[in-house]
């Protein structure tokens, strides 16, 4: 049986911690689905589609993942792909108490899918969306924090040209 597991985020936009947590994944699991999840309770910088095709592009050099987007429980689209696992990055211990509580209200809706965490890479311990996009639309280099396709558009979002 397939191994796969669903990367959930917002990905807003992706970074490369995300894409250590992927690669890594890969490790584990024979299939990784990276999907944004819409959450309306979440202001967003891109919208959906402009994070599809960051998450598109960026993920090319992984043939076994894949990218989609949801609405709903998380719990019942791993069911509806076939996957057995849920993969979370954590970067510090701060996240953990959030992901912590996901993780059981989800084994609480079904027994049957397992959380999966993975230590971000140590040299992305400090990096996160939110931190990127507010370094950037101060003109601050985050072109090795990101993907080369996610620097250009957090460029022509903040008017920079460089």
């Amino acid at each position: 049986m397939e191994r796969i597991a669903i990367y959930p985020g917002s990905f807003d936009p992706v970074t490369n911690g995300h894409l250590d947590i992927v690669e890594r994944g890969l490790k584990i699991f024979d299939k990784i689905i990276v999907t944004i999840l819409h959450n309306p309770a979440k202001t967003t910088l891109f919208n959906v589609s402009e994070r599809l095709e960051m998450l598109r592009t960026s993920i090319e050099k992984f043939p076994n993942a894949e990218i989609d987007s949801f609405n709903g429980l998380l719990v019942d689209y791993v069911v509806q792909r076939k996957a057995h696992a849920i993969l979370r990055g954590m970067r510090a211990v701060s996240d953990f108490e959030f992901e912590f509580q996901m993780a059981l209200m989800n084994r609480r809706l079904n027994r049957e899918i397992q959380t999966v965490f993975l230590m971000t890479g140590l040299r992305w311990i400090f990096t996160s969306s939110s931190i990127i996009k507010e370094a950037s639309r101060f003109g601050g280099d985050i072109s090795d924090m990101v993907p080369p396709i996610v620097h250009q558009k957090l460029n022509e979002k903040f008017g920079f040209t460089r």
